[in-house]
């Protein structure tokens, strides 16, 4: 039972791009790693980097000149790097910050195949590659997670108590609770999102399109209500699930959080969290092992959103990214996710037989 739920969840999780958009080439003269059909830049730099699973993947790392943090960017289920790239440039120009983006496992040129405990390893690799390789610290780096991007992030970020902050970008509260309106975790759901964010110590936002087709705002909301140390959430008011990036509010309100949680001081554990891990110990194992499943809140949030930003905006803050529509569509794919309602029925005969299944 357990195979056929594992693989079941794989089909509804990941949609990777088939052919791949990029292709992974050496430069003769310098030795280098290089995106193919993009040019190379010398900001720049192309790294495949191995996990604890046994697979390789493919990351890419963009200075800044004038960077004090690094964004550790995990996409959407439905993109690889050679859709991203363009954004992750723009992201970096307009934020002011290192940027590291990778495929996942079975994604792009990665090598393996996609699952929910893979993730979690190709997250940690890249993270370490962070700290080894480009010698960023712990209180200098955000996570960001994009839909089902949010379930490495939140996991790793459970882990890591002295994290800058947390960026959710149109996040779940588990892979189950995107197709049903459970109350509580099973045993068989992945990305247990709802069960770990209460362990995420760093600052967080949340940001979700009020017209989401594909994940309800109602999880962005839900996830907020959680969260220990709220920042100002952004609902996009009639954004939808790969859309945000077009409206002006998106990169204002993303680039005043990273601004103000640069002012704070440095993170620093309390002799609770210095309980929970030690600062010289690589993270722990997925917390899928050690959190005991807890009925979920499921409750409504009780404070307004916050009032919709104006429309006028100045053309700086603005990002073009009318060439991306060409390459990268639906980060999550409705329809496709839709059909996997289908899947999850063959894999197990009904909803029904739920409350009498184990919660882990």
């Amino acid at each position: 039972m357990g195979g056929v739920t594992s693989s079941v969840a794989a089909k509804f999780a990941f949609f990777p791009p088939s052919p791949p958009s990029y292709k992974v080439v050496t430069d003769e003269l310098t030795g280098l790693l290089l995106l193919s059909p993009f040019p190379h830049r010398e900001n720049i730099e192309i790294v495949k980097l191995p996990t604890r699973r046994g697979t390789e993947i493919v990351g890419m790392y963009v200075r800044h000149p004038m960077a004090t943090s690094t964004l550790l960017y995990s996409h959407g289920n439905a993109a690889d790097l050679g859709q991203m790239y363009e954004l992750f440039i723009e992201l970096s120009i307009h934020l002011k910050v290192n940027l590291m983006g990778y495929d996942y496992s079975g994604y792009g040129q990665s090598t393996g195949k996609p699952s929910e405990h893979n993730t979690y390893a190709d997250i940690e690799a890249v993270y370490k590659c962070l700290e080894e390789t480009f010698g960023s610290k712990q209180e200098d780096v955000i996570l960001y997670g994009q839909s089902v991007g949010s379930g490495p992030t939140l996991d790793l970020a459970s882990r890591l108590p002295q994290l800058r902050a947390v960026v959710l970008h149109s996040p779940i509260l588990s892979g189950l609770r995107v197709m049903y309106a459970v109350k509580k975790t099973y045993w068989f759901d992945i990305y247990k999102n709802i069960d770990k964010i209460p362990y995420v110590d760093c600052p967080v936002l949340i940001i979700h399109g009020t017209s989401d087709e594909v994940v309800d705002c109602s999880h962005g909301k839900q996830l907020w209500e959680l969260c220990k140390d709220k920042y100002e959430p952004l609902w996009v008011k009639g954004g939808n699930h790969c859309d945000l990036e077009h409206y002006p509010e998106y990169i204002r309100h993303l680039r005043k959080f990273i601004t103000t949680v640069e002012r704070l001081p440095c993170p620093r554990m309390s002799s609770d969290q210095s309980e929970r891990v030690s600062r010289d110990a690589p993270p722990r194992k997925s917390m899928d092992r050690r959190v005991k499943p807890r009925q979920s809140t499921e409750r409504r949030e009780r404070e307004k959103p916050p009032k919709s930003q104006s429309k006028k905006s100045s053309s700086k803050l603005k990002i073009s990214f009318d060439h991306l529509d060409r390459s990268r569509k639906s980060v999550d794919c409705h329809e496709k996710t839709r059909k996997s309602v289908d899947q999850i029925e063959r894999g197990r005969k009904s909803m029904d037989r739920l409350d009498r299944v184990r919660s882990e």
